[in-house]
């Protein structure tokens, strides 16, 4: 791993939101490194490590909360600040669990440009000052996969109103409305299909690497 710092990792799976962030912080002369996921972030920090790191929840192939598990048992990037943008895990128990495995700040979406440039800056500031300790493995993915169920009940909830709005024609004003909606189902389909996959991952590496038999 290079030992250079100096960039601000952006971690978005939205490409709207991502090149929003990147232009934001390249505006106040950053420089800015972008991944679409948490491997491919993974992939960015093996070439040079950040100063800090500005990553989205829900994501394909390695989501935020295992991100920065990921980041937290490896002594050489345990100590980088993480930012979490989150529209998504807002519920207090989410939050909490957030901090227990190494979440430095939150900011939440639509973002407020002074104050996400504010927290930047002060955890630029702070750097590797602010310690951190990995949380326990089984701790981690017990703890993470409860989130994921409930973040997956909800989708199966938002499924079921949109498919029942969808075949009720009195309810859909207009065919513009029907658009938006089958829009929004195929993203919450989307959505729960990625977070079944995370949840049979968390499974496989529990009784593999946790429990083994």
């Amino acid at each position: 791993m290079n030992a250079v710092k100096g960039y601000v990792l952006v971690v978005e799976d939205i490409p709207d939101i991502l090149t929003f962030l990147d232009a934001t912080l390249k505006l106040r002369n950053h420089r800015v490194v972008t991944a679409r996921n948490g491997q491919e972030a993974l992939d960015a920090i093996d070439r040079e490590c950040p100063s800090l790191v500005v990553t989205d929840i829900l994501m394909p192939k390695l989501d935020g909360f295992g991100l920065i598990h990921r980041l937290r048992i490896n002594p050489e990037t345990r100590n980088i600040p993480v930012i979490f943008i989150t529209a998504t895990y807002i519920a207090p128990e989410d939050r909490e669990f957030a901090l227990e495995i190494g979440v430095t700040r939150f900011v939440e979406k639509p973002v407020d440009i002074e104050k996400f440039l504010s927290v930047v800056e002060e955890l630029l500031i702070l750097g590797s000052h602010l310690r951190q300790e990995p949380l326990d493995e089984a701790k981690f993915y017990d703890g993470y996969r409860k989130r994921l169920e409930m973040k997956l009940n909800h989708k199966i909830a938002q499924i079921a109103r949109i498919e029942h709005l969808l075949v009720t024609p009195e309810e859909v004003e207009s065919e513009g409305n029907q658009a938006a909606l089958r829009a929004s189902l195929h993203q919450a389909i989307s959505d729960q299909d990625e977070i079944q996959h995370l949840i049979a991952q968390i499974d496989e590496h529990y009784k593999k690497d946790i429990h083994p038999e």
